[in-house]
């Protein structure tokens, strides 16, 4: 069966907190998925996830990043994120950049529509140099695993995502 689900961890694990999509992507891996879902570690290869959605026709693609909103660190969020905004802005060619908006328009500047995106984000505790999550944003992980599960059961339900925190339905403290 072709996946019609990506869910790419994004994130550079030598930045602490920066490193949650990563993580998220690894225990993902570790559990049962629908044989339609694709999971990869992209990391910061932000050229890389262009290609491969450039190329694929997924119907929803899921990135999971660490995704600062001024709430508590540890926060959750699901956001659908608009693939259209920002036609008139040249992506910035960068091969380890991984900003989902110069993703989603190098995707168009390659001639292909990247279909619905989720994101789904953690507020970081911490970016500074270093290896590991803090505390807060690793309990977060369990829940960005259960929220992925979710939105990854109840797509085609016709059920829409909403910009907003996932912490009452999905309690990370």
């Amino acid at each position: 069966m072709t996946p019609t689900v990506l869910v790419a961890g994004i994130g550079n694990i030598f930045l602490g907190d920066d490193g949650f999509g990563v993580e998220v992507a690894r225990r993902l891996s570790e559990v049962d998925v629908p044989e339609s879902v694709r999971v990869a570690d992209y990391g910061i290869r932000g050229m890389h996830l262009a290609y491969d959605l450039a190329g694929a026709g997924y119907e929803l693609i899921i990135l999971v990043d660490a995704t600062g909103r001024g709430e508590p660190p540890g926060t959750v969020y699901v956001i659908e994120l608009d693939p259209a905004s920002g036609d008139d802005v040249a992506p910035v060619l960068d091969a380890h950049g991984m900003q989902p908006d110069v993703v989603l328009r190098l995707v168009r500047t390659l001639g292909a529509d990247p279909g619905r995106v989720l994101l789904v984000g953690c507020e970081p505790e911490r970016l500074d140099q270093r290896m590991g999550l803090s505390p807060v944003v690793e309990r977060a992980v369990g829940t960005a695993v259960d929220l992925v599960r979710h939105l990854v059961a109840t797509h085609g339900s016709g059920a829409r995502a909403k910009e907003q925190p996932c912490a009452s339905a999905f309690p990370v403290r």
